[in-house]
């Protein structure tokens, strides 16, 4: 019979609906998928999801203690993981501000961006963000004696991996001459990595069991920020657009 077997045979029920009932599922949304990790793929995401609800039909959300939140509100929670994890380590605190100038994830050009709406990257970087903010915080926290103010300059930094030389913004805080990557278990700075930093509140552990992802074999596996930011990641749709899709309503995500 199939799982979908017992549904209506008419997919298409709301379009006899009255206009001003019509007009309410456009302000419905709705959750259709966890898609987990997008890496390299983000432009691709994007377009199919564009393309399949228009622009303004779809979003990402996260799920995060049973609430269904817009992105810039979960990532203060990704945020503050970062910012238990520094303050929790204060040898650490004292590495980065005295050894690097500034922190990157996985190009050198990550340095540029303070803002973790990123529209224009390839892949979405926020761990280096996370921690240029924290230490910022540390150095008006005043009880920090190894993080003081820095001047705002672009100055020549060697890159701890490749030994190059590149002319980047000095972080606030950080008085070194280094740039740090923040990457893989090879880069200088894994112990940053998102998959090693784990996730500040044990209300937002989950799992979805049958998904096996890099981060699951890395640092503190699932119960990591990195974690937390897939598995609690979801796709939401406006319920008109949702329902335009007829049969394919059964795998809103293919293809992504």
């Amino acid at each position: 019979m199939g799982r979908y077997a017992t549904r209506m045979d008419r997919t298409d029920w709301w379009r006899g609906l009255p206009p001003d009932q019509l007009e309410r599922l456009t302000r419905v949304w709705i959750p259709v998928g966890s898609p987990g990790w997008a890496g390299p793929a983000k432009d691709h995401w994007r377009r199919v999801l564009d393309e399949r609800f228009t622009r303004d039909g779809w979003r990402f959300a996260h799920i995060v203690r049973g609430a269904i939140v817009p992105t810039s509100v979960a990532i203060l929670e990704y945020e503050a993981s970062y910012r238990r994890y520094l303050r929790d380590r204060p040898a650490l605190v004292q590495f980065l501000t005295t050894t690097c100038g500034n922190v990157y994830d996985y190009e050198v050009a990550n340095v540029h961006d303070d803002a973790y709406d990123q529209p224009h990257t390839e892949m979405n970087h926020y761990q280096d963000i996370s921690v240029r903010t924290v230490i910022a915080e540390l150095v008006d926290d005043g009880s920090w004696p190894d993080v003081t103010d820095t001047p705002a300059e672009i100055v020549p930094m060697i890159d701890l991996a490749t030994g190059a030389s590149h002319d980047v913004p000095r972080a606030r805080g950080f008085r070194g001459d280094h740039l740090l990557g923040i990457r893989d278990p090879l880069s200088p700075g894994y112990m940053l990595n998102p998959a090693v930093v784990p996730v500040h509140d044990p209300a937002l552990i989950t799992t979805l069991p049958g998904r096996i992802d890099w981060y699951h074999a890395e640092g503190c596996g699932h119960l990591s920020v990195e974690a937390f930011w897939q598995t609690s990641k979801v796709v939401e749709v406006r319920l008109d657009r949702f329902l335009e899709l007829g049969d394919a309503r059964a795998e809103p995500l293919a293809g992504l």
